[in-house]
């Protein structure tokens, strides 16, 4: 049966919601429930009334890379449809830190590292979604002046067994790793802040579905309309394996050069391409379809596709321009072997007489001698074109010597 909300659209409206609902499930993992997000849909384009999308951050003062830009870009689309974005900043519970994914209690933040942190999250989320469009909240406003009674009532809305459902407390309690009650107390806590915001949808990764879904609970228990929860995958880092991360180094991070974004682009496995389209580009469902029928077809070869992918992603983060020439420097270097135009000029101070493991340390194209190590054992670094297989070479510099790690990394020697 049709709401009465849903009998008052026009044909213009009904096609609006249609065009946001497909925009919005895009890439999603799961949304709690799905038909609740249409008939908020309905009722905000009827009554002109923007929804209000939380997203919850503990200033935990991460590197962005694109993994974080999953749940970014899907606020994104919402922020451009004209709906309220409520950026939390858990300057009260990031004193307490999330046990999502611990298998220990977190390291409590002071008031100097939550400030300090909120503002690194301010100018790396910034490059995503307009920052100045965003209704900015402290959840310190409402939590610091709760009384213990206050607290107490709050905490019987929500039953330990409950809480013990999510995997990681019954992972530590299964190993009998020690659970501190104020750890209990982080899911009430952003369940708290729903209903205080009156949030109708939250965002998250599907990390999140336990304190995701505590927001609804506790709207519920207030007496509110609960929201929605939309849960996004997490990604797969560039090795195709295990999720983007900077430990393990299969990431791409949205402050690196377009080179090395481009490069990166291009060593995603095929079977990843459309997830990353989908998930971490600007383009269209409709554009995506069309790319994915196009591989699936062999119309577009996965190289191309890849091409396609790495020019969106700099031109997200650095400009058309950017893209074009990474593009130009990609094809030159990697696809024709030419050494690039433009490389990075090291001042060298000491002896022109030094060993190849010590030059590619102190040029920073590797970080310690191990890796220089492995590196030079797994044919991967030349000196002046020249494939350099000896551990234990020594290098005689000269003005303009270029030293090449792996497909990406150049320096020149300037004495």
């Amino acid at each position: 049966m049709m709401s009465t909300s849903e009998k008052q659209l026009t044909e213009e409206q009904a096609r609006e919601v249609q065009r946001q609902l497909d925009l919005y499930v895009q890439g999603v993992r799961e949304i709690i429930p799905t038909e609740e997000l249409e008939n908020k849909l309905v009722k905000s384009i009827v009554e002109g009334k923007p929804l209000k999308i939380k997203l919850g951050l503990d200033p935990s003062a991460p590197d962005v890379h694109l993994g974080h830009t999953v749940v970014l870009n899907k606020i994104r689309q919402f922020q451009e449809n004209g709906h309220t974005i409520q950026v939390i900043i858990g300057d009260f519970t990031g004193k307490i830190g999330d046990p999502t994914g611990k298998s220990v209690a977190r390291t409590q933040l002071t008031d100097e590292e939550v400030r300090q942190n909120a503002k690194t999250y301010f100018e790396q989320f910034g490059k995503v979604i307009d920052m100045e469009k965003v209704e900015l909240h402290y959840n310190s406003k409402w939590l610091s002046p709760l009384q213990f009674e206050e607290v107490i009532n709050l905490a019987g809305k929500v039953t330990v067994a409950r809480l013990l459902e999510r995997d990681d407390f019954e992972e530590r309690m299964a190993f009998r790793k020690p659970i501190s009650l104020h750890e209990f107390f982080y899911p009430v806590m952003q369940g708290y802040d729903s209903v205080i915001l009156e949030s109708d949808i939250e965002l998250g990764g599907t990390d999140q579905h336990f304190n995701v879904l505590m927001g609804r609970h506790f709207q519920e228990r207030f007496n509110k309309e609960p929201q929605v929860a939309m849960l996004m995958p997490l990604l797969e880092g560039i090795d195709g394996v295990e999720k983007m991360s900077k430990s393990k180094k299969n990431y791409i991070g949205i402050d690196e050069s377009p080179n090395e974004m481009y490069g990166k682009a291009m060593s995603i496995p095929d079977e990843l391409l459309i997830k990353y389209f989908e998930l971490i580009t600007n383009l269209s469902p409709t554009e995506v379809e069309t790319i994915k029928n196009k591989v699936q077809s062999g119309e577009l070869h996965p190289r191309d596709a890849k091409m396609l992918l790495g020019k969106t992603i700099v031109e997200m983060y650095h400009g058309r321009e950017a893209a074009e020439q990474a593009e130009q420097h990609f094809v030159s270097v990697f696809q024709q072997g030419k050494t690039p135009e433009v490389i990075q000029e090291y001042e060298w101070e000491g002896n022109p007489e030094v060993s190849v493991i010590d030059l590619l340390v102190q040029l920073n194209l590797l970080k310690s001698k191990s890796e220089a190590r492995r590196m030079i054992e797994n044919r991967g670094v030349k000196v002046d074109g020249n494939r350099i297989e000896n551990t234990g070479a020594v290098i005689t510099l000269s003005n303009g010597l270029i030293v090449q790690v792996g497909k990406r990394k150049f320096a020149k020697i300037k004495l």
